[in-house]
């Protein structure tokens, strides 16, 4: 194909890119989507979200069976072996598995899909190179969702070998004696609970004096403990200065933020996980005119479209958590504002997950934010050792807390701490999309025994109504 004329191009396959060129065709229009990989799903499900996701499940239960708590619930194993070769390739199955899947939704929505680079030459206007597309191609819109890319620290350079990113981490070939990660952020520490479980000795190194920035406190230094308690070792308020390959690996020279105090640390593995970065490289956007935010990000309007009309743009490469789920919404919103529907994404009820174990999950505003504001607020714990089912699961670790406004008692933000805690917050979720109060919740008929009546239980909390406390 060398030519072809569409009503939208999107550019990128990711989770915002596929879902923007799904629910376009749905609207009627005529659409085609450009990836670089042979693959669809971008980062997220090739190296990203899902593949961390099948490590972080089959990691845990090689936990569960080789550290005896499965034999204390009657279940008996005479040994536990890691087959790590047959763990990568269920976790190459299930990716397969779905980006194949996408392919199907692409056929059935009639999407014309385009491999190859794509460079915005003009307005309306894409070409293609360096793959089996090649070509220009035009479109009354193009729609940019390119994602993100990992970002490194001075003298530290990614070859996915010995220092790696999350890619390099979610493919190594045996298992590392010690793994060192740099970044004591979502990513960084999922990977790190993976290798940890496998048998890996594991260090955190992070430059703040606390792990998950921007996480409610209460809920980070909970869960600092309980790393601990499995086995992490972290390096808080330190900061990396440069690396140097051994013949065993890596050496890290690290030192304390305040004092200056160097000293070094040996790994085999050093895996970067200090954020991400917009992926707008090579795309065009200088020479067009569009604007950036101080951050490298792409502006946008209320409408996601650039300062240049017709070019718009979603996901992490605009402000805004870099979040699959997000991306999604956006690429949502923006095709049906497209079409002269009303497109609307609330950015105060996007939850924010880490796929430990436990798991975090957290919702709306932290209890920092809340006391920085001078907010009068009421907040409600309820522990999940109190929880029935939690008990009768072995999942007792953790709490829900509930924070609302103390005179209108709406659910201001909901943190959690706990087995499947990603799933647990889609109740405030939609508890708080309609405005609910904490009362609302609390006189909502829950289920027993659940692990959401600790959600139940949390919410009476917040006027010292709880029951089982």
């Amino acid at each position: 194909m060398s030519e072809a004329s569409f009503d939208l191009i999107v550019i990128g396959g990711g989770p915002a890119g596929y879902v923007a060129a799904i629910r376009a065709s749905q609207l009627g229009m005529t659409v085609a989507c450009v990836d670089k990989r042979d693959t669809l799903g971008g980062t997220c499900l090739n190296v990203g979200c899902i593949p961390s996701k099948a490590l972080l499940n089959a990691s845990e239960k090689f936990a569960e069976a080789s550290s005896g708590v499965l034999g204390g619930l009657g279940v008996k194993l005479s040994s536990v072996k890691l087959d790590l070769d047959a763990m990568m390739d269920s976790k190459d199955k299930i990716v397969s598995g779905l980006t194949s899947g996408i392919d199907h939704l692409f056929k059935k929505n009639k999407i014309t899909r385009l491999t190859g680079s794509a460079k915005i030459t003009a307005p309306g206007e894409v070409k293609l190179t360096d793959g089996p597309d090649k070509g220009v191609f035009s479109a009354e819109r193009i729609l940019i969702a390119t994602g993100s890319v990992p970002t490194s620290l001075p003298g530290l350079t990614i070859d996915e070998k010995k220092i790696v990113s999350s890619t390099g981490a979610l493919a190594l070939e045996k298992l590392p004696k010690k793994l060192v990660v740099i970044g004591a952020g979502y990513i960084g520490l999922e990977m790190g609970t993976v290798w940890s479980r496998l048998g890996t000795e594991v260090e955190v190194v992070e430059y703040l004096p606390r792990i998950l920035p921007g996480m409610d406190l209460e809920v980070a230094n909970k869960f600092k403990a309980m790393l601990t308690k499995q086995g992490l070792k972290f390096h808080l308020g330190t900061a990396v200065k440069s690396a140097k390959y051994s013949r065993s690996g890596v050496v890290l020279t690290v030192a304390d933020a305040k004092t200056g105090k160097e000293q070094d640390i040996s790994c085999d593995i050093a895996l970067v996980s200090v954020g991400r970065k917009p992926n707008t490289d090579n795309l065009g956007l200088e020479a067009l005119g569009v604007e950036m935010t101080d951050r490298g990000q792409i502006a946008v309007d209320a409408d996601f479209e650039t300062n240049i009309e017709g070019i718009f743009a979603v996901g992490d490469v605009i402000p805004g958590p870099m979040l699959a789920h997000k991306a999604e919404e956006d690429a949502v919103a923006a095709v049906e504002i497209m079409a002269g529907r009303a497109g609307h994404v609330n950015y105060n009820l996007v939850p924010g997950i880490v796929y430990t174990a436990p798991e975090i999950a957290t919702l709306g505003a932290t209890e920092e934010m809340l006391k920085e504001a001078g907010a009068d607020y009421k907040k409600g714990v309820f522990p999940f050792l109190a929880n029935s089912r939690a008990k009768a699961t072995g999942h007792t670790d953790g709490f829900v807390k509930i924070l609302a406004d103390s005179k209108t008692d709406k659910v201001l933000g909901c943190h959690i701490i706990a087995h499947e805690a990603g799933t647990l917050i889609h109740e405030v979720v939609i508890a708080m999309a309609f405005g609910a109060s904490s009362e609302d919740i609390a006189r909502t008929c829950h289920g027993h025994p659940t692990m959401n009546e600790a959600v139940k239980e949390a919410a009476l909390a917040v006027d010292g109504r709880a029951i089982h406390i």
